[in-house]
């Protein structure tokens, strides 16, 4: 989930002519719903802030509703969110030239997940392999001329989306798995928030100025102390946890989630493009607001299953 108070000015995108294969994306990806990286970006956050708002709490009340109503229908909300993503960074990587065969992709993103949620961390793994090997083997057809490319590309999609993504599902799968995800999304929406305000408000010194230009190290510690104080009600009163477990389930969710966010933008400057795509108003596209939620979830799950194990 990208820092609101972030701004990316990546260079102008490099989308090419490329050979139609089965399977694969083609053309100028900055033509096809990825946004390139040109114009000024409205507000002094870098976004139009209320439309920010209201895409969010629409998304929050799409997550919150089966996780308390009906936990395979949250699974479902998360299956649709890494297909969107997969597709969405599968067309942004276009404009490097390589091309991951999307079909295989978007199987094996499916039949990973769906594997985490009947066998737990195995499922997960193994659902991975078989993606890979998927591509692998599908991408044979189209001949040598760029396999390393594509296939390597193609294992960096299913590692960053499906995978990391198949640790929410790990996090919902115990009896009160409702709440872990609860503390986990909370503490990252922390991240964010605290992130945003100090960054406004005090934020001269840049974290990152090749990468995230509107990134500063004020907002980083906002984001740490806005997180320590998150992780300590959560692990508290949810878990019945020590104050200490949730400062440190709460700087370690800021720095993973924040770090998620940084990786994002070095893959978005380096293809070229401002957004992954254009899907939500406000945020860009749906990859941009899963980025720091991907990288903090296997954290989230190793932190929870250490200071609070299912019962």
């Amino acid at each position: 989930m990208a820092d609101l108070g972030t701004t990316h000015s990546e260079p102008a995108g490099r989308g090419g002519r490329h050979r139609r294969r089965r399977g694969v994306t083609s053309g100028p990806v900055t033509t096809q719903g990825v946004t390139p990286a040109s114009g000024p970006a409205p507000g002094k956050a870098g976004r139009n802030l209320p439309a920010a708002i209201g895409v969010g709490l629409g998304l929050g009340a799409l997550v919150l509703v089966p996780l308390f109503v009906f936990k395979p229908a949250f699974v479902v909300v998360i299956v649709a969110a890494v297909v969107i993503g997969v597709w969405e960074l599968t067309r942004a990587i276009g404009a490097a030239e390589a091309r991951p065969p999307l079909v295989p992709l978007l199987v094996g993103s499916v039949g990973t997940l769906l594997l985490a949620w009947q066998n737990d961390g195995d499922g997960l793994v193994v659902g991975l392999l078989l993606t890979v090997i998927a591509v692998l083997l599908w991408r044979l057809a189209d001949g040598p001329v760029g396999f390393q490319r594509d296939v390597t590309a193609a294992a960096l999609v299913a590692a960053y989306v499906p995978f990391l993504a198949g640790f929410a599902i790990l996090l919902v799968a115990p009896e009160d798995g409702h709440w872990r995800v609860i503390a986990f999304i909370a503490t990252v929406v922390c991240s964010d928030v605290g992130g945003y305000v100090a960054g406004v408000f005090f934020g001269k010194h840049p974290m990152a100025p090749s990468v995230s230009p509107k990134k500063s190290w004020e907002g980083m510690a906002g984001s740490l102390v806005a997180c320590a104080i998150g992780g300590v009600c959560f692990l508290v009163l949810l878990f019945e946890g020590q104050w200490w477990q949730g400062v440190l389930f709460g700087l370690a969710i800021a720095v993973s989630s924040t770090l998620g966010d940084l990786a994002e933008s070095m893959i978005k400057r380096d293809l070229g493009i401002k957004d992954m795509g254009s899907l939500l108003p406000g945020h860009g596209g749906l990859m941009d607001r899963l980025d720091s939620l991907l990288v903090a979830a296997p954290v989230a799950y190793l932190l929870l299953g250490w200071f609070a194990p299912p019962t």
